[in-house]
């Protein structure tokens, strides 16, 4: 269990799990549908793949259910080939080539899909609790698994598509921030398209290209020190979750309110959907120069293909 190194009753008296139930329930409800999706078609590969990514993290697992976790002697060849995608899919999807997605297609046939989406939620909801934790301290029944669990072989993707909508539909945190991460991420995964997304909203609070070319150099750069916080954040759930330091974490509590590191951290979940697209490499960019605009609308849906604001 994560200690609790940075209690202070003045920022927040929440727990973990008492933090996103307050500020983020839809969030929290979305999400708890992603961890129980345990489709039937995946069978046991569910508990493996989330027991892989944990291992490769140095988190602890999300839950999941009891179908048993094979063994290295009983794994198939595709199998293993599933696990060894899910391991470079945790460390850095950028590297995920056509050799592996062929190798993965040729072992999962149309299993494929509904693997990747379950690995999402197997590499990044471990993220989310440990950086929660570390922000709010964590609850002393833990993080449990859900009432029921959900293995229908239905299209998971209006599950993760539900999760995306409900933090987007998050006001807190202002738009600025909310791009800048969006951008790093982008860019650390090297996902083709959301590189070459501008927020609307973003650029209509005054920043301009400019500010955005900063998130790669960002810790030498003019941005200010709340986006450097939100940033080193960024990089640290990406690279090194497992380890992220008392200062990253003390950064984002001074220069954020609880809801604000609530959304803040359930941005960086959401974005990393990005590495669905990029591990099947169908993250293509929609324009072929220049950059696509584009906004979250109330809804948390995306609109795409808008002009630049004027003035």
């Amino acid at each position: 269990m994560v200690m609790n190194a940075h209690a202070d009753t003045s920022w927040s008296t929440d727990s973990a799990t008492g933090a996103l139930a307050r500020y983020a329930p839809e969030a929290e409800a979305a999400l708890n549908e992603l961890i129980a999706l345990s489709p039937a078609r995946l069978g046991p590969l569910v508990g493996s793949v989330r027991e892989r990514c944990a291992v490769t993290l140095s988190l602890a697992p999300v839950p999941a259910p009891d179908l048993g976790v094979a063994t290295p002697a009983s794994r198939s060849k595709g199998h293993r080939v599933a696990l060894e995608f899910a391991e470079q899919f945790c460390v850095d999807v950028s590297s995920v080539g056509a050799d592996m997605r062929e190798a993965l297609i040729g072992a999962l046939g149309s299993r494929t899909g509904a693997f990747v989406t379950t690995l999402y939620v197997a590499d990044w909801a471990p993220r989310l609790h440990r950086v929660l934790d570390e922000l709010f301290g964590p609850d002393p029944s833990g993080w449990t698994g859900p009432a029921r669990w959900n293995e229908s072989d239905d299209d998971p993707w209006p599950a993760v598509d539900a999760f995306l909508r409900s933090v987007g539909r998050l006001r807190a945190l202002d738009s600025v921030t909310t791009e800048l991460v969006r951008l790093r991420q982008a860019r650390q995964h090297n996902c083709r398209i959301c590189k070459s997304l501008r927020s609307r909203s973003a650029l209509s609070a005054g920043v301009g290209e400019g500010t955005f070319g900063e998130v790669d150099h960002y810790q030498d750069s003019t941005l200010s020190e709340r986006h450097k916080a939100a940033l080193t954040l960024t990089d640290a759930m990406i690279w090194q979750p497992g380890y992220i330091s008392d200062d990253v974490i003390d950064d984002v509590r001074q220069h954020f309110s609880p809801v604000e590191a609530v959304e803040l951290v359930l941005d960086l979940t959401r974005n990393a959907s990005n590495k669905i697209a990029v591990a099947t490499g169908s993250d293509e960019a929609h324009v072929s120069e220049g950059v696509e605009i584009y906004d979250v609308k109330e809804d948390g849906t995306l609109d795409f293909g808008l002009s630049a604001p004027t003035g």
